[in-house]
């Protein structure tokens, strides 16, 4: 398989931890992966009586080790942290970043109902990178940019209540750098908690048979363990046929 792009949309720096060994799994085959922070993490109180602008830096730093382990690229898009609003300027601001790196596919948060998960960052920052998607395909959203119409589908951090289907991504290779990761950030801010990321690998690996798997909510494609999320196989019929000089409406 050629080289692709994953895009990842996130609140905070940390986030990444709970798809690190899907993040791991697209690199080791040779594909290109950018996680994209809403923003610097700046209202966590890990630090003490710090000011968010020392805090945001703080974390900044531990967003530049993320990469270094994870051997991705990252960026931020200044939103406040505990602030974020799915709206429409939110979502041209994410647009603007589809359209610009051009993903083959989107992961990003989805609907979770459960303490801590349900971060309201989380759900909105789901909610505009989904939009963001639809968005890159018009021209006047995102230009001087050209637009984004190629297939990029969505899939999302699975909460424990979803009903969706799923995909798994056996991670058994990734979990040393997995819990690299997590040792980090249990150190520095006291999330990462070593048993309960062992549990969440663990359980989720339980149904395809595999030692350490990260599932996913899927959106667009068909259920069942893939090696990287560009193995998925679309559902439905032929894709909205859309004229090469059009935007979609």
């Amino acid at each position: 398989m050629a080289p692709k792009t994953l895009l990842v949309v996130l609140a905070h720096p940390d986030d990444e931890l709970v798809v690190a060994g899907t993040l791991c799994a697209h690199r080791a085959a040779g594909h290109r992966v950018v996680v994209v922070y809403l923003t610097r993490g700046e209202a966590t109180a890990a630090f003490g009586p710090l000011p968010p602008d020392d805090v945001a830096a703080r974390r900044v730093r531990l967003a530049e080790r993320a990469a270094r382990i994870l051997d991705i690229e990252h960026r931020f898009l200044g939103f406040t942290d505990t602030e974020i609003v799915a709206n429409p300027t939110g979502s041209r601001a994410v647009a603007d970043v589809v359209a610009e790196i051009r993903p083959d596919a989107l992961l990003t948060w989805g609907r979770m109902w459960v303490k801590g998960m349900r971060h309201p960052d989380h759900m909105a920052t789901g909610a505009m990178a989904v939009d963001a998607i639809t968005l890159a395909r018009i021209a006047r959203v995102v230009e001087p940019t050209p637009p984004h119409r190629d297939p990029c589908p969505v899939f999302t951090v699975r909460g424990v209540h979803s009903t969706l289907p799923s995909v798994w991504i056996d991670v058994s290779d990734h979990v040393d750098r997995i819990f690299e990761l997590a040792d980090v950030y249990f150190r520095e801010i006291g999330f990462g908690q070593r048993a309960w990321l062992e549990a969440r690998l663990r359980g989720a690996a339980s149904p395809p048979g595999v030692d350490w798997a990260e599932r996913l909510d899927t959106w667009e494609t068909e259920p069942g363990v893939i090696p990287t999320l560009f193995h998925a196989v679309p559902i439905g019929g032929p894709a909205h046929p859309t004229r090469p000089d059009v935007s979609d409406p």
